[in-house]
């Protein structure tokens, strides 16, 4: 799963991408529209998978993993600047979208002054113009090619006029709905105001856990909803000073820390479960002595296309999977006990794998 984290200047970008990574590049107190992009991999935290490397005491312990890119802010009205982000971003599974909602006079605001719902709408609005350039300089190639002999594709311009149509009215297209043909069309297009969204709201110190956030984070909610993009674009509060420290801290003085602030778990944990979530991600997982690991599926997929992210030989010579799930395993405390409960279950091809299912697939090459 590749993100990218995007936002206007200043809006805490690198802070968050810093926190995730426990990287410590620096930030500064004045838009940036120069300099390469910064990538960087997160273990997806998993419980399950810290109480089964305690049972099994393997060689190895194995998270799923997160790629996150940051660069420089987008820039109301500047479609050149934009479009280096564009460029970098159109690949990407989903975007995560920095939205400032800390005071601070020493780091300026590109737009003046602190507003989180117009930001939003601000940012949302660039992406809707560099769709709508994209498509209309498709267009013109097409027509170009029309009147030197070249047939065009007929599907792809019904495609793209249909498109054009939804971004002149400033709408994204994620809002629109479209065919399974016309979706399996926009593919290769790479259009990026299609991309799932996960709003961050970046809050100052003093505002953390605040009926004040909780508020601001209910009313985007509301904004969310009535623009119809509720189920592809979610939102989380967390503030990215804080993070950061916490991502600079051993586990211990972590766990002390939160404990300090009242909070359960870094705000960065959930923006990572609430991005796999959004994606309609899951993981299944393997345990023994050499190695526990996570593997990320899509939800639905079978347990013979389940076997095929181990190893294509396993899914090409797929047998059977063995089958218990975690809390079924947790409860039982081994794995002889599942199965003297009935909880340990051979399943077939078709079986789809559930979240926190522990399979052994069984294979003849």
């Amino acid at each position: 799963m590749k993100l990218a984290i995007i936002g206007l200047s200043n809006s805490g970008k690198t802070t968050v991408f810093n926190a995730l990574t426990r990287q410590n590049l620096e930030t500064t107190i004045y838009p940036t529209v120069t300099g390469e992009p910064n990538y960087g991999t997160v273990k997806v935290p998993d419980q399950r998978i810290d109480r089964l490397a305690e049972v099994f005491k393997p060689k190895k312990v194995t998270y799923a993993t997160v790629e996150y890119i940051d660069y420089i802010g987008l820039t109301k009205g500047d479609m050149a600047q934009n479009r280096k982000v564009f460029d970098l971003i159109k690949d990407v599974d989903a975007i995560v979208h920095v939205v400032r909602d800390f005071k601070d006079d020493a780091v300026s605001h590109p737009l003046n002054d602190v507003n989180p719902l117009r930001d939003i709408e601000t940012l949302e609005m660039e992406l809707v113009f560099g769709d709508l350039e994209f498509v209309e300089k498709r267009l013109e190639r097409i027509e170009e090619a029309a009147r030197k002999g070249k047939k065009p594709n007929e599907a792809e311009k019904k495609l793209l006029v249909k498109c054009k149509e939804i971004l002149e009215k400033e709408i994204p297209l994620r809002n629109a709905r479209f065919s399974e043909e016309e979706e399996k069309l926009m593919r290769p297009l790479q259009f990026i105001s299609t991309k799932p969204e996960v709003i961050v709201i970046n809050t100052g110190e003093e505002d953390l856990n605040s009926d004040r956030s909780r508020a601001l984070q209910q009313e985007v909610e509301r904004y969310v909803n009535d623009k119809g993009i509720g189920e592809t674009t979610k939102v989380v509060t967390l503030c990215g000073k804080i993070e950061m420290e916490i991502a600079q801290l051993s586990a211990e003085e972590a766990a002390a820390f939160l404990e300090d602030l009242g909070i359960g778990e870094p705000a960065l944990n959930r923006l990572i479960h609430l991005s796999y979530r959004l994606l309609g991600l899951i993981s299944f997982l393997t345990c023994g002595e050499d190695e526990v690991r996570a593997w990320t599926i899509t939800q639905g997929t079978t347990a013979q296309k389940a076997a095929g992210k181990i190893h294509s030989d396993i899914e090409r010579g797929f047998i059977r999977a063995e089958v218990v799930h975690y809390d079924d395993f947790i409860a039982s405390g081994s794995m002889s006990a599942a199965r003297d409960k009935g909880l340990f279950r051979l399943e077939g091809k078709t079986y789809e794998v559930k979240d926190g299912d522990i399979i052994n697939f069984r294979f003849n090459v």
